[in-house]
Order: C-alpha cells, then structure tokens, then sequence
C-alpha cells in the first residue's frame, strides 16, 4: 500500500474509531503531517489531559503513550511500536531512584516526564525543559529538591536559579549527549551568521556557545520571530520540519553528532543525529495500529493515581 492510499485509510479508521493522533515534534515529516496534534511534552500531555477521543494513538515514545493513559484511563492509548522508548528514561531505574530517595529523605521529587510511570508516582511534581524553570521556582528558595532524571537540564536549572539544596540525578538523552563543542565550534565558524538554538538537556559547553536554549516549543517560536536567516539546531532534527513550514525563507542546519562523517559538517544532515526511539513510528505502523487497537499501553492503577498526582501539580503550575 503506497502512503497516499495509507493515509487516507488512517482517516477513515479514526473517523469511524473516535480516534485523535499525537505526534512528537521529533516525528517523521509524515507523521507529523497526518497527527491531529503535533507538539513537545509538555503540550501533549495538555492534549492527552483535555481529548473528547474514545483512542489516543501516540506517535512518540512509550512514557509519552504511558503519561496519556495515566491523565485518561477510561481512554484506550495505543503505541504504534512498544520498542520506542526513551535513553533517557532507561537512566533512571525505578529500584535505584527509589532508593536515591530514601537516602535523602525531606526532598521535594521533581522528575522530568521522560520517564517511566513507577518514577512518576515516586515524584511529587513532573516537569517538561517549557516548564522545569516555573516548577522549580514555584517552591521555597530554601526547599530541598531532588531533581531527575536529565542531568544537564537539572544543573542548567540549578545555575541559573542558585538553588543550592538541589540534587540532581545522573541521568542523560542520547541524541542530546551526542552533541559536541568541537562540531559546534566548526559549523560557526563556516557560519558565521547563524545563530546556534539549543535544549537545555545539552551539555554546559555546549549551552555557552548557544544563542538561544529553550524547549522545543520555545525555540520554534523564537526562529519564527527572530530576525536571523540562519539557525543552527542543537537538538533532534524531527523539529526542524516544523521550522521550515513556520519559516521557508530561513535556513536550518542540524548539528552533526559525534558519530556523524566529516562530510555531514558540510550538508544539510537531517538524520545524522536523529532520536533512533522516536523514528520507529511510520504510517504503516499507525494504521496497523488503528486498525487493530493494539499495541495498547497500560498502566497498574496504584502506579496511575500516584503518578497523576505529580502530572496534575505540574499541568496546573503551567497555566
């Protein structure tokens, strides 16, 4: 079945199903194109909170599938390959974070949402890198936090807030630890003019030569209203899709990882550093998906409710 003849079977079955689609900013190009939403974390737990759909077909990874089915458990939530998961979440065992706790009883938990639901109902706030900064300085100067799993983007948060009763856990993303201050250095240097936008859950070395750190959503806003003609993207390239129909006039250019050949410093490389968990969604696996309702994500009621109570604090702090 060619993709045309695909798509338009997705729509049929999520007409017929009462079925909306969510897709990760980091998604394939035409993944993004058929998704009734497309966005970062922190708004598409906004829309799995707030969808009227009877499915909930999640283009994206498997914590992502899992925070969709704890804030709608009446919903079926359906992953398209139940082997997109997330480096990230992997660094954070719930065994070993459990026990990190323990030892360092009287800390308020704030986990990222890039991770499993048993880390979520250990935690006490969730946070997405739109809104770690809010969340942080929604608690007492003096509070003691522990903060997981992403290391760069917990001490990010650390240094510009001087929060000096902050643990942060030693956890990282793959694609965003892959960056280097040597490939940065050199594609500036055959750029002089772009400006470098960056995640925050990149390396400190990294951040300096930044022009701009912000969440996906925020560096998508900031090249659709930024002066500058050219951008150089330090994070997933999935995004840079959506800057290009924000932006055609502008150019993008994805930051090779360390793995990427010394030719990718020289073209436009949009898969040299792509999230491998995130590029398993396709359309073929959506419409098989839809049209058997399964593979469905679950989640153990004692583990959801917790872990609602820790979404439920971070979407209320982010109105």
């Amino acid at each position: 079945m060619d993709d045309n003849n695909m798509i338009t079977d997705i729509n049929t079955l999520r007409r017929e199903k009462n079925a909306v689609i969510l897709a990760h900013f980091y998604q394939r190009p035409e993944v993004q194109q058929i998704a009734d939403f497309v966005g970062d974390s922190l708004q598409l737990s906004q829309q799995a909170a707030a969808t009227g759909a009877a499915i909930i077909v999640f283009a994206g990874v498997h914590f992502m599938a899992e925070t969709a089915k704890i804030l709608s458990p009446a919903k079926k939530v359906l992953l398209p390959d139940l082997n997109a998961g997330c480096s990230l979440a992997d660094s954070c065992p719930p065994e070993a974070f459990g026990a990190f706790i323990a030892a360092h009883p009287g800390h308020t938990v704030i986990s990222y949402v890039n991770t499993s639901a048993e880390i979520k109902a250990m935690t006490d706030i969730c946070c997405t890198s739109s809104n770690a900064l809010k969340i942080v300085e929604s608690l007492p100067v003096d509070e003691k936090i522990i903060f997981g799993p992403d290391r760069n983007l917990g001490n990010y948060i650390k240094s510009i807030t001087g929060r000096a009763e902050m643990l942060v856990w030693d956890g990282a993303c793959h694609v965003h630890e892959a960056f280097s201050v040597e490939r940065l250095v050199a594609l500036k240097k055959r750029l002089p003019g772009a400006k470098v936008v960056a995640h925050p859950e990149c390396k400190k070395a990294v951040l300096l030569l930044a022009d701009f750190i912000g969440s996906t959503a925020a560096v998508l806003h900031f090249t659709q209203h930024d002066a500058a003609a050219q951008y150089i993207v330090v994070t997933e390239p999935g995004v840079i899709f959506q800057m290009r129909k924000a932006s055609p006039q502008k150019e993008f250019i994805p930051l090779p990882g360390v793995d990427a050949s010394a030719s990718a410093l020289a073209d436009d490389c949009g898969a040299c550093n792509d999230c491998r968990f995130m590029k398993l969604i396709t359309l073929e696996k959506i419409y098989r998906a839809l049209q058997s309702e399964q593979p469905e994500v679950l989640v153990e009621e004692t583990v959801r409710a917790k872990a609602e109570k820790a979404i439920r604090r971070m979407l209320a702090l982010s109105k």
